[in-house]
């Protein structure tokens, strides 16, 4: 028996997605709760059904809070109109000046399509991104596939940061 078992989740997951879901669980403050296994080809859980892209920001000291407030007034309305799926977004536990967003796309390519329409779009460059990015200073993204089960469980973990849609 494992020390703790009783509050472990075990989670069967396609092997490409572990490390990723590792860096998800981190930003939604699963931490050392949840425990994600690799699953072995024949318990393949099925296709990706999209690509998932966590992003991170680390954002310019002290300016977290004013994000967060330009994320939900500006940004994620935009999103939303472009019809760009977020599963999840916020503050990061770990330090003052992290922020995660965790969208979905039906393909990499759809993604690039996407996003190239939406960060050149006028509304964008006319509207929140200059105010955005004087508050980042520098980001990270990965993009991984991802099934239906898992996009499921990362949106129950991210609610209470999802106002209603």
């Amino acid at each position: 028996m494992v020390p703790g078992e009783g509050n472990v989740r075990n989670r069967r997951v396609r092997r490409p997605l572990a490390r990723a879901l590792a860096v998800g669980a981190f930003l939604l403050g699963l931490g050392g709760d949840t425990v994600i296994q690799a699953s072995t080809p024949r318990e393949d859980p099925g296709p990706a059904a999209a690509v998932l892209e966590i992003r991170s920001y680390n954002l310019k000291p002290g300016t977290r809070d004013r994000f967060h407030q330009m994320f939900l007034k500006d940004a994620l309305p935009m999103l939303r109109r472009w019809k760009i799926d977020v599963v999840g977004y916020g503050p990061s536990r770990h330090d003052q000046d992290s922020y995660f967003l965790m969208r979905t796309f039906p393909s990499v390519e759809a993604r690039e399509r996407t996003e190239d329409a939406f960060y050149g779009s006028e509304e964008w460059r006319q509207g929140p991104r200059e105010a955005i990015l004087a508050c980042i200073e520098s980001y990270t993204t990965i993009v991984i596939p991802a099934d239906e089960v898992t996009l499921r469980g990362l949106r129950r973990r991210a609610e209470p940061a999802l106002p209603s849609r």
